[in-house]
C-alpha cells in the first residue's frame, strides 16, 4: 500500500509542478463529491499542504444536490474528523435536471453544466482564486477518445485552465494518476463513498463503451493508456489538419523562396 500512495503523491507532485498549478497565498476551493477521486484529491492536497515550500489555504466543499436518498451526515461527518475547513452547499439541480431531460436522454450534460456554475459561484463566494475537481489520467484519456469518435474534435480535460469569466482558475491535480491506483487507495483508506444516483446509475452511456474499449486494449496491449497519455503531451500541429493553429499557406510561400534563391 505504501507503494501505490507514493505513486500517487509522485504523479500529484508532477501535475502541480509540470501545470503550475500552486502559488503561494493560492486559497483552493477543493471539491469534493463523496467519491472515490475527490477523497483521494483532497487527501493529495492536504499531503502537498503540509510539506510544500509554499503556504496556501484549501477549503473542501459538497454540493448538496438533493438527489433522493443522499446521505447528508456522511461528509460532515467525515470531514469534521479530518479537521478539514469544509462547506455544505444545499442546491435542488437534481429537479432541474429530471424536469428539463426528455425522457431516454442521459442527465449527465446538464448535471454537469449546473453543477459547474454553481460550483463556481461557491468559490467566488468563499474568496478562493482556484477550484480543484478530482478528474484523473483515465478521465482525460477518456475524454479525449470521446470527442474523437463522437464530438469530431480532438479535446480532451486540460490539467488547468480558467473559467470563461477569466476570474478563476481550475486544477485537475489528479491529471497524471492512474485510476487503478485511485481505487486501491480509496478502498485501503475505507473512503465513505457517497454513489451518484442521478447519473451514474444509468446504462450504456458512451463514456462507459469507451471506458471498456480502453479496458480490453490494456488486456491485449498492456500500458496503452500510458502511451495515448504521452500523445496528449506530444503534438504536432503541423501534421494534423486543422488551419487554425498551424498556416499551411506559409508552405507555399517558403517554397517559392526557396525556389527564388536557386
Amino acid at each position: 500500500m505504501q507503494q501505490i500512495t507514493k505513486k500517487l503523491i509522485r504523479a500529484t507532485g508532477e501535475a502541480l509542478e509540470q501545470f503550475s498549478m500552486i502559488e503561494a497565498g493560492d486559497r483552493i476551493m477543493v471539491c469534493l463529491s463523496g467519491g472515490k477521486d475527490s477523497y483521494t484529491m483532497l487527501d493529495m492536497m492536504l499531503h502537498f499542504q503540509k510539506v510544500a515550500p509554499i503556504s496556501f489555504e484549501i477549503i473542501a466543499v459538497n454540493l448538496d444536490q438533493k438527489q433522493p436518498g443522499f446521505p447528508v451526515e456522511v461528509l460532515p461527518t467525515y470531514l469534521s474528523n479530518l479537521g478539514v475547513d469544509y462547506k455544505i452547499i444545499e442546491k435542488n439541480t437534481y429537479k432541474v435536471v429530471m424536469e428539463k431531460t426528455p425522457e431516454g436522454k442521459t442527465t449527465c450534460s446538464l448535471c454537469s453544466r449546473l453543477r459547474r456554475g454553481t460550483l463556481y459561484e461557491a468559490a467566488k463566494n468563499l474568496n478562493c482564486n482556484k477550484l480543484a475537481l478530482g478528474h484523473h489520467r483515465n478521465d482525460i484519456i477518456e475524454t479525449f477518445l470521446l470527442n474523437f469518435f463522437f464530438a469530431g474534435k480532438l479535446e480532451a480535460m486540460p490539467p488547468k485552465f480558467k473559467n470563461d469569466a477569466g476570474d478563476l482558475v481550475i486544477l485537475r491535480p489528479l491529471a497524471l494518476c492512474k485510476e487503478e491506483d485511485i481505487e486501491v487507495y480509496s478502498e485501503y483508506m475505507n473512503f465513505p463513498i457517497i454513489p451518484c444516483n442521478l447519473c451514474g446509475s444509468q446504462e450504456n452511456l458512451q463514456r462507459k463503451k469507451v471506458k471498456q474499449m480502453i479496458a480490453d486494449w490494456e488486456t491485449d496491449f498492456p500500458d496503452r493508456t500510458s502511451v495515448m497519455m504521452n500523445a496528449l503531451q506530444n503534438v504536432s500541429p503541423s501534421h494534423l489538419l486543422d488551419r487554425k493553429i498551424y498556416d499551411f499557406s506559409l508552405l507555399q510561400d517558403m517554397v517559392s523562396n526557396d525556389d527564388a534563391l536557386v
